[in-house]
């Protein structure tokens, strides 16, 4: 039956999660072309959706763009400001941003709301946002999505929204930043990466001590 097409194919409903029909104002992509060569210098933002038995939760998310960390996320079955708004305070709890940081988006109303602009002005992040109907200019959250679902959510059985509140936390913190490796980053996870990156600075200061003081000796 499959090889003469006869199976029934099951068309499989979709959540949508961006909605860029509204009246709050956009703003331009200031990530294009950038080179990222520092944590907390690009936040990266988005919302999926994932499946449930009875309709579907929804999950945002925000990644540090130079190791690829997830350092904030939020679940809820509703698709609103607070979803993003949990996931921004979390990051913002956990990194103690200096200002200055750019905080990259979709113009879906989550992130053009105003309650949610006037969260990013008051820690001083720059605003910038992807076009409408372009998953590539934020291409790296789109990737990161994929890996969820293919390394976690397509290979589970989430039949309740108390399933994903379980599960999501645990492969973001303990399997995604702690043992995904990212070719981007040398083959190390976020986590192995920001390490490093912090033994490098530690070096790089004990050596300018020991010079510094060399030369006043």
């Amino acid at each position: 039956m499959r090889e003469s097409d006869l199976l029934c194919r099951v068309k499989r409903r979709k959540a949508k999660t961006t909605n860029s029909k509204h009246r709050f104002p956009r703003h331009p992509n200031l990530i294009k072309g950038k080179v990222i060569s520092d944590l907390n210098q690009v936040w990266l933002a988005d919302i999926t959706y994932i499946r449930i038995r009875t309709g579907f939760v929804y999950l945002a998310a925000i990644l540090d763009a130079y190791s690829r960390k997830v350092i904030g996320y939020a679940v809820s079955t509703a698709l609103e400001t607070t979803l993003t708004l949990e996931a921004l305070r979390m990051a913002i709890e956990r990194r103690k941003p200096r200002p200055g940081v750019i905080h990259h988006s979709d113009q879906g109303v989550q992130y053009a709301s105003e309650e949610y602009v006037i969260e990013l002005q008051k820690h001083d992040f720059l605003i910038s946002m992807s076009r409408t109907g372009s998953p590539y200019e934020n291409a790296m959250m789109e990737s990161f999505f994929k890996t969820l679902k293919y390394e976690e959510v397509y290979l589970c059985e989430y039949e309740t929204y108390a399933d994903v509140k379980e599960r999501i936390p645990y492969f973001l913190e303990a399997v995604y930043n702690q043992k995904r490796l990212h070719s981007g980053i040398g083959y190390l996870s976020p986590e192995e990466f920001e390490r490093w990156l912090l033994n490098q600075q530690i070096t790089r200061e004990f050596r300018q001590t020991l010079l510094t003081a060399s030369v006043q000796s």
